[in-house]
């Protein structure tokens, strides 16, 4: 089976260098992985050097300072020099009319979002996908549902419900993180992986998207403080809602192979 992580930072200045995603990826199958540059952090040299380094490997999505007067051309900038896309954070002054997100579209480049489900299921979010309908955007983190307070979520998951409303475009794609993002550590620890019971956010988001606009996201390297890199792969490749046909091959890599354009 493929395995892409859509959701890797890497950085000297703050997470961990590129060869501890290597060795995470290469102790798990892992063929390839999206770097996403950390929040905040407006100097992507790494990133892309890195991506540069293992072009087999890696695609960069870099961070663009959301008061840059020159956004366009700091994109047209990143695009040349290797970039996959651009990270937009919906905490940050942004504006669903600025000509970077059609230029994102125009040079095949994905926009990746971090956001909450308040944020996605917003009308202003919703503006930037009907102002947008050949720029790709990809969702992060399962849209930022909410932690459960225990180990089961609450229904009625009016909210994430809500997020979800954003698969009617069908320019959108949707990363799904591992359980440790929404659910407390177990008590005791059990051997193993962690988990026994979850609330039905995957099942949600298939219905809403299909495996074909879903893919898996680890969050290295702060998913190693909650289940652990392996635990995050296995959690969601052996997931009861991916278990028919080949769902389990498009959430886990054909998804994010024909979205960012590694070889299938």
């Amino acid at each position: 089976m493929l395995i892409i992580d859509t959701q890797c930072h890497v950085a000297l200045n703050w997470f961990e260098p590129v060869e501890a995603a290597l060795y995470q990826m290469d102790a798990h199958g892992v063929a390839h992985a999206v770097l996403i540059q950390p929040n905040a952090s407006y100097d992507n040299t790494y990133i892309l050097e890195c991506a540069r380094r293992h072009q087999d490997r890696f695609k960069a999505v870099v961070l663009l300072h959301p008061q840059d007067k020159s956004k366009t051309k700091a994109l047209e900038d990143m695009h040349e020099q290797g970039a996959a896309g651009f990270r937009m954070s919906m905490k940050s002054e942004w504006d669903a009319s600025d000509p970077v997100f059609k230029l994102a579209g125009e040079l095949g480049m994905v926009v990746d979002i971090n956001g909450d489900a308040a944020g996605f299921a917003s009308a202003r979010f919703k503006k930037l996908l009907d102002n947008c309908p050949d720029t790709r955007f990809c969702i992060e983190h399962l849209a930022r549902s909410p932690r459960a307070g225990g180990n089961v979520a609450v229904p009625p998951h009016e909210g994430y419900k809500s997020a979800l409303e954003c698969a009617r475009w069908p320019n959108t794609t949707l990363k799904v993180p591992g359980l440790g993002e929404i659910l407390e550590r177990p008590t005791p620890l059990p051997i193993g992986y962690p988990f026994e019971q979850w609330p039905p956010l995957f099942e949600m988001a298939k219905e809403a998207f299909g495996v074909q606009r879903m893919m898996w996201g680890s969050h290295f390297p702060a998913c190693c403080a909650q289940e652990g890199y392996g635990n995050v792969l296995r959690g969601v490749r052996d997931h009861p809602a991916f278990q028919a046909g080949d769902d389990a091959e498009w959430v886990m890599g054909k998804s994010a192979a024909k979205l960012w354009g590694f070889a299938l």
